[in-house]
């Protein structure tokens, strides 16, 4: 059966439109207008048969805005959610702390390019269902470069997509600076233009997880005016 795409948009000619190019490509999908509405969806579907594959969530959505479901669902989930907003300013506060989105497109977009990220998404998450290969990388991490996962000390990190690759690239050069603009890489492979802020938001995230799971550890460091150096014990 093929992957099921929520679309959770309060346009019905564009979400009939993106229906089509999504059916066109081989995935089912689902509509919703409201965002408390794909709140209760997504929780009544959760580790079940009926879940989603993935999100498309709009911003401005009547009952509960999409930063907000975006939010609660990371709570509880780690479905892959592609925002898209025609707020531009927001863009950096879309991909910011704690809301958890795996992509983001700006209003007006192209279905086609929707489309293509819709799909890498799925690839990135079915990747995390693939047989776990760890590899120690030194501190008691250990990455699954298949999997899309890090393990620190027999626990796994809850990471999004852009998060594992940020701690990936600190793991593979321990004690290296690196700078925002080469980490601000990783995260836009295709080198839109966003804000540097957006690499402090997440540093800030995969902190917060770290802390989590030990509080007294704090392995990346802070270089004033530069970046983020992983300093492992």
């Amino acid at each position: 059966m093929s992957d099921l795409i929520l679309i959770v948009e309060d346009e019905p000619k564009l979400a009939a439109l993106v229906r089509d190019y999504l059916q066109a490509a081989g995935y089912r999908s689902e509509w919703l207008a409201d965002g408390r509405q794909a709140l209760e969806r997504l929780k009544s579907g959760h580790n079940t048969s009926n879940q989603p594959a993935a999100v498309l969530l709009d911003v401005m959505l009547p009952g509960l805005d999409g930063l907000e479901v975006c939010r609660a669902v990371r709570m509880f989930s780690d479905v892959p959610i592609l925002i898209n907003s025609a707020r531009v300013e927001e863009l950096d506060r879309l991909l910011g702390l704690e809301l958890g989105a795996d992509d983001y497109v700006c209003k007006p977009f192209s279905p086609r390019e929707l489309v293509a990220r819709v799909k890498a998404l799925l690839r990135r998450a079915q990747g995390r269902l693939a047989p776990a290969t760890l590899v120690p990388a030194g501190g008691g991490f250990a990455v699954d470069e298949a999997g899309q996962r890090i393990v620190w000390r027999e626990q796994v990190l809850s990471l999004t997509p852009v998060e594992f690759r940020l701690l990936r690239q600190l793991l593979q050069q321990p004690g290296r600076v690196f700078e925002r603009s080469q980490l601000l890489d990783l995260i836009h492979e295709d080198f839109r233009d966003v804000s540097d802020r957006v690499v402090d938001s997440h540093i800030k995230n995969i902190r917060r997880k770290l802390a989590a799971l030990e509080p007294a550890q704090e392995c990346i460091a802070s270089v004033y005016g530069v970046g983020y150096r992983l300093d492992l014990a």
